[in-house]
Formats: C-alpha cells, structure tokens, sequence
C-alpha cells in the first residue's frame, strides 16, 4: 500500500497526530514499524469503547506493521489515573492476571495474532524488577508543575481532592514502556494523551527516535452522555451474544450515529462519509441507519450473517411480541425468592439492582408484572426485565 493511501485510513477520525509528518516519514523508510497499545486489565470485558482503539491498530497490522500489545500487568496494580476525579481501587495480583486472560482472549476478536503480527509483552518484566535508585532517577526527569499541566490533576489539585504520589509515577511508568519495546507509534483514547506524550519525552532522553502519538475519541455510550464503561452498564461487548449486541445498538440515541459510524463499523472512511451524508440529507433515517450499524456490529464479533439473524430475532420479538427463540433455562428451588431468582438468571446484577427492577415494576413473569413479595410460584415461567433480557425458569 502506497504512504498517502497508508496516511489517511491510518489517521483517519483521529484526534491528536503529533505528528503526520514523522509517521510519514517512518512509513517511508519502508520497514515495518512498532505499533504499541498498553492496555490495563482492570475488568473482564472488551467492549466497543476500547474496541476504537484495537481496531486502529488492526489498521496498522493491515498496512504491514507490527502491534505491540503491552499487558500492564505491573501498572494495573496501580490504577490508572487519566479521567479519574478519585483514586482508582488497587488490584490483586490475581484479579489482574484473570482479566488479562479475559482480554487476551477477547482481542484475538479484532487483531491478526499471527506471531509475526503481534508481540504480546507484561510490563512486569522490566517495571518489578525497579529498585529504589531506578525509582529516584525516572522521577528526576519530570516536575510537579509538569504532572499538576495534567488536565484530570489540576483540576483534582484544585478541588482539594487527593492525589497520591503513585498516580503521579503512573504517566512515567508507562513511558518507560515505549522505551523498553522502542516503540514507533503509540495509540491510545483521548485521555491518554498526556501519558503518550510522556513516552516521548522519555524516549527522547534514552537517545530513541520519539514515537508518533495518535489517539482516538472515546465513544459515549447507551446512555448518551458518558463514555462507554462496564461499571456504568453502558456498554456493548465484544463477545456478547449477536442478539444482545444488535439490540443495544438499537437503543442508542440518534445523535451518536455519526459517531458509531466512524469507531464502532470498521467501515473505511469513503463509506463513513457516505452513510453519513445520507443520514444528514434524510435519505437514510435513523432506525435503518441503527439497523446497518447493529447488523455490522453483530457480523464483526460473530461472522457473516449474525446480523441478519440478529434482525430477524429482534423483529420477531419486538414486532411480533413473541419470546426469544434460544432462551436460557434455568432450574430453581422451591421457595426461591424473586430477588435471587433475577440474580442467578443474570437478569439483573445484584440483590440490589434486583430489588429495584421489582419496586419499579420492571420485571414481568409469563407477561404480569412482578410485585416483588415472597417466593417464585413452583412451575414453569417465563421472565422478562425490560426489552432484551428473558429467561424461562423451571421451580421446584
């Protein structure tokens, strides 16, 4: 592939460049380059958020170049602190290496992992054996004033929040992960980008050629205003069934359409431009613009055709009102009370989130809503939470 056609899908709906024309120039030198992402496994799902970035560097291995994937197993221990108006929670050593278990599993969704297309490194091997006199020299090479120009700092500076000096080490610990893998380009979300520019920095004093820093939006999600998270239930999984995906989709608000369309499709920009121009002239409106966008979504994850069937299912249950076909089934004690019965059947994510559904009217069982008292009836139900969430338990 020729440097511009390189160019522009490689930097295409990017925020920040810095710069193109060192990436040009280390693209024209025609071997490939290093593409790094670190990525903290502080959470057992991948999600269409993080899926952005993974997808960008997808672009890169496509163009020939090699992803470096960083699991910080070493820095998730310490939280990230990029967006955070609190300390982050510390991680076990255990929880970390499950989720990055999780996560490694889940990539192999988006990225080529043939071994010549990716190297997969823990930032554990050069940051754990750090002593005391390594620690004092990496933190000579920064100031206060420089961490406090950190947006997410100075505000939290300002405010009388706390901030401790681990999540000051934090930006520099990550940048001596691009000079420990001499990294070319680094990717990453728009709150990663003081981070980024810190491995240049670093790189810089080691005597290393500066890597390119490109990031990439940070997609909101279900509800419209925040930014896609597992902890604040917004999010679409890359491995969640096809259904569940194309059903989220749909509940999007229509003005994040655009923004689906350039970082959650993996369309290349000509069509990006194309779907949106039609949405803007009304040629396409925004139930079938969902529709497109859901069937891409569910045959990304699920292979082609699990879009189509996805639809089918979707208009099958909420045209035509009728159950799910591939329910889950679940078989209950007698006497097993509603908020347990939520909880085991995964319609809702806690005792607490249960009681709610059931004050608030939410949960129906063979189509009557639930009020919630005493035990599930002995027999076989149907239950339903909301839309998209059925399941048929079997009591007694």
């Amino acid at each position: 592939m020729d440097v511009d056609r390189q160019l522009r899908l490689l930097t295409a709906n990017a925020v920040d460049v810095i710069s193109e024309a060192e990436l040009r120039k280390k693209i024209e030198r025609g071997a490939p380059l290093r593409v790094k992402l670190g990525i903290d496994p502080t959470a057992s799902d991948v999600h269409l958020g993080f899926a952005v970035v993974l997808r960008r560097l997808r672009l890169f291995q496509d163009c020939g170049h090699k992803a470096v994937l960083i699991i910080g197993d070493f820095t998730a221990m310490l939280g990230d602190p990029s967006g955070r108006s609190a300390t982050r929670p510390q991680l076990t050593k255990e929880q970390v290496d499950a989720y990055a278990t999780s996560y490694v599993e889940q990539i192999g969704a988006i990225l080529d992992m043939a071994p010549e297309r990716i190297e997969i490194r823990r930032n554990s091997e050069w940051l754990a054996p750090l002593d005391m006199h390594d620690v004092l020299r990496l933190t000579s090479q920064v100031t206060v004033a420089q961490m406090l120009d950190r947006d997410d700092f100075a505000k939290r500076y300002a405010a009388g929040a706390p901030i401790s000096i681990m999540e000051f080490l934090y930006p520099l610990l990550q940048g001596m992960d691009s000079v420990e893998v001499r990294a070319d380009v680094e990717l990453g979300g728009t709150d990663q980008l003081f981070n980024l520019i810190m491995g240049r920095d670093l790189q810089k004093r080691a005597g290393q050629e500066p890597q390119v820093v490109l990031t990439t939006p940070l997609l909101v999600g279900l509800d419209g205003e925040q930014k896609m998270s597992k902890s604040l239930g917004n999010y679409i999984g890359v491995d969640e069934p096809a259904g569940e995906q194309f059903g989220k989709v749909m509940s999007i608000p229509d003005p994040l359409l655009p923004m689906y369309f350039a970082h959650a499709t993996a369309w290349p920009p000509e069509k990006i431009v194309e779907v949106g121009g039609e949405l803007a002239a009304g040629t396409l409106l925004p139930n079938a613009a969902k529709r497109l966008v859901a069937r891409t979504v569910a045959d990304l994850y699920h292979g082609a055709g699990a879009g189509e069937a996805a639809e089918a299912e979707f208009d099958r249950v909420h045209k035509d009102r009728a159950e799910p076909s591939d329910m889950a089934e679940f078989v209950l004690a007698s006497g097993t009370p509603w908020a347990d019965a939520l909880v085991t059947t995964g319609l809702a994510d806690s005792k607490r989130a249960a009681r709610r559904a059931l004050e608030d009217g939410s949960i129906r069982s063979d189509g009557a809503i639930v009020n919630g008292d005493g035990a599930v009836p002995d027999g076989t139900h149907v239950l339903q939470f909301g839309r998209r969430k059925w399941a048929r338990v079997v009591v007694g």
